[in-house]
């Protein structure tokens, strides 16, 4: 009887394994993003980061108040704003501050790039499945505690812990996922499970912004952080029941190089001035979509504080951010390999400029125009991840590029990544919305035309023969927290090899 039903649910088992896996890292996501949505909840009960005047009520809406609180530069000021009497602002913390942006960025990312790495590598060695299960019992243990902490610096230990566990997700769920699906069926699959980013990202906005008013259990912001605790914990627990994949075998067969490419060695490589120009262009772009992705909601909510702009940006992140990606995809797998590597760099750059005065719009403009242009700058935003990564499959030759991929992704995440820290202090010097002027839109509009500035040192396309699949490296992956590689099998790229050890249908910041 229960092996029948067992032979019933068989073909149902690979969706659940990709059901699993794929929650689990949205579980994960949502705890690295929680912290931009709550912080200023955060703020008010340990004490850290800036203090500002702020509104303290609902009634009103900007239009209707004589003075704006944001403008007023000490307590006195700020208290002696009224309507008819009555106090309309108040003097507290606000979530911001240099406290906020180490909290938010460096010391998660520099734990989550260097542990994951070595997970990278222990997955190739070590039982997957259950080193997935320990990762997510870690990261959501530390997610429980983060609502339970009473000073500032537990809290910044438990972001550390927590980067730790969350960062083998992506290459020990990648590994398995690329060994149970068959790679007519992968880049779909890998599409799925790295929606994990924007699924966390955008959940994290109505988890953070709702469930604390609540006051369940006289827990406030607390219970957010319990509730997705608890939820990990369990999916570790269904991680367990899962099967450990045979493993398929890798190559690391170069045949198909030309004798030029088998002689360079890595120092060339990262001697390349292509590669460094791209890679400078990289981080400064993934600056800017972490510098928004760390301070949107609190840009919002202390220049909009009348308007819930909650669900807004669970929309634009879900469903708009998601269709970037795989337009992206689809851009660079079907249209731009045809093209070559100088025209996919141009495509890459015109998709960041297309993007750059929408991103402006999303902080210059008032509530709603701010959402249309979000969700414009998002579309095109969204796709520089996957042509990037294409193009530097085609500049490296095939026996460096698992290496180069690592470095690549590594200087990216931890330069991109720690360089939003420097919001706080511009903004003391020149105000919160002008630091985003600088550190994302600026960030977009360099970017792009660093991108521009790449493709003139590029060579013409050459010609690369085509080679059947052989196996997933799971020693490369990506550490972004913010986009994923092309989500459409490179088996359709004609200029392409697939003999490469890098999964490029294969993952990486709020």
């Amino acid at each position: 009887m229960i092996s029948t039903v067992k032979e019933k649910l068989e073909p149902l088992y690979k969706s659940y394994v990709l059901a699993i896996v794929a929650i689990g890292y949205v579980l994960g996501e949502l705890g690295h993003y929680l912290i931009g949505v709550t912080s200023k909840a955060i703020a008010l009960d340990l004490h850290y980061g800036d203090i500002a005047c702020q509104l303290n009520t609902t009634e009103y809406f900007l239009s209707e108040l004589p003075d704006l609180c944001h403008t007023a530069n000490n307590s006195e000021t700020c208290l002696s704003f009224n309507v008819n009497g009555t106090s309309y602002c108040e003097w507290t913390y606000n979530g911001l501050g240099i406290d906020y942006q180490v909290l938010a960025g460096p010391c998660f990312i520099a734990v989550f790039t260097v542990v994951g790495v070595a997970f990278g590598f222990l997955a190739d060695r070590y039982h997957r499945v259950r080193m997935l299960a320990g990762c997510t019992l870690v990261f959501g243990i530390a997610i429980i505690l983060c609502g339970a902490v009473k000073e500032f610096w537990q809290l910044v230990l438990l972001r550390m812990i927590m980067a730790a566990g969350e960062s083998g997700c992506n290459p020990l769920a990648t590994g398995i996922l690329s060994d149970i699906f068959p790679e007519k069926q992968r880049a779909l699959v890998m599409a799925i499970f790295n929606w994990g980013i924007y699924g966390g990202y955008g959940i994290a906005f109505p988890v953070g912004r709702y469930i604390p008013p609540l006051n369940l259990f006289d827990a406030g912001w607390r219970v957010a952080y319990y509730g997705a605790g608890v939820i990990a914990i369990v999916f570790s627990a269904l991680t367990l029941t899962l099967r450990e994949p045979e493993r398929r075998q890798i190559t690391t067969d170069t045949t198909n190089e030309d004798k030029e490419a088998k002689k360079l060695k890595i120092k060339d490589i990262i001697s390349d001035p292509r590669l460094i120009m791209l890679g400078l262009a990289a981080s400064i772009r993934h600056c800017g979509g972490m510098c928004f992705a760390y301070n949107c909601d609190l840009y919002y909510q202390t220049y909009f504080p009348d308007y819930d702009l909650g669900w807004w940006l669970f929309a634009m992140t879900i469903i708009i951010g998601s269709i970037g990606v795989v337009a992206g995809g689809v851009f660079s797998d079907k249209i731009v390999a045809k093209m070559g590597v100088r025209s996919r760099l141009a495509v890459l750059a015109v998709s960041q400029i297309i993007a750059t005065p929408f991103a402006f719009g999303s902080v210059y403009c008032e509530p709603i125009g701010a959402m249309v242009t979000l969700g414009i700058s998002y579309f095109f935003a969204e796709m520089w991840f996957g042509i990037l990564f294409a193009i530097v499959v085609e500049v490296v030759p095939l026996h460096l590029r698992s290496t180069t991929i690592g470095l690549f992704l590594f200087v990216i995440n931890n330069i991109g990544g720690n360089l939003p820290i420097a919001v706080d202090p511009v903004s003391k010097d020149i105000g919160y919305r002008e630091s985003l002027y600088v550190f994302y839109v600026g960030a977009y509009g360099l970017s792009a035309f660093m991108f521009l500035g790449t493709m003139f040192l590029m060579e013409g396309p050459k010609k690369v023969p085509e080679v059947k699949d052989l196996g997933h490296d799971n020693r490369i992956f990506t550490t972004m927290d913010e986009n994923q590689i092309p989500t459409f099998p490179l088996g359709e790229r004609k200029k392409l090899s697939n003999a490469s050890t890098i999964p490029m249908d294969n993952h990486s910041r709020l």
